[in-house]
């Protein structure tokens, strides 16, 4: 310290001050860390529950053009979750049933 007005003692109670600073923001990110994680969970649990089966509607929106059994991938976005009384009545009343998930066989509808 030759010559320095500043003691050690000053020293490290500064250096205490900004390490006690650095604690504090971190614990500030942390509790930011820790409400984002409780609000991503609360999404996911709030999310509904996709739906058994899909009935895929026509470019109209009027006419179904194909059963799909739910979480199909090629269910497009015009599809709206149904009961599955809905999508056996669909299949039987001549509705496509999807060649890649085939809810005809799943539901034992076949022709």
């Amino acid at each position: 310290m030759n010559g320095s007005s500043t003691s050690r003692l000053d020293m490290l109670r500064f250096a205490r001050r900004i390490a006690v600073q650095q604690v504090e923001q971190i614990d500030r990110w942390i509790a930011i860390e820790e409400r984002r994680e409780v609000e991503h969970r609360r999404g996911e649990q709030a999310r509904p529950l996709a739906p058994d089966w899909l009935i895929e509607m026509g470019l109209g929106g009027r006419d179904p053009v194909c059963v799909h059994v739910g979480g199909c991938h090629m269910a497009g976005k015009r599809s709206r979750g149904v009961a599955k009384d809905q999508a056996r009545r669909a299949l039987a009343e001549g509705v496509d049933a999807c060649p890649h998930c085939r809810p005809d066989t799943v539901l034992g509808v076949l022709d």
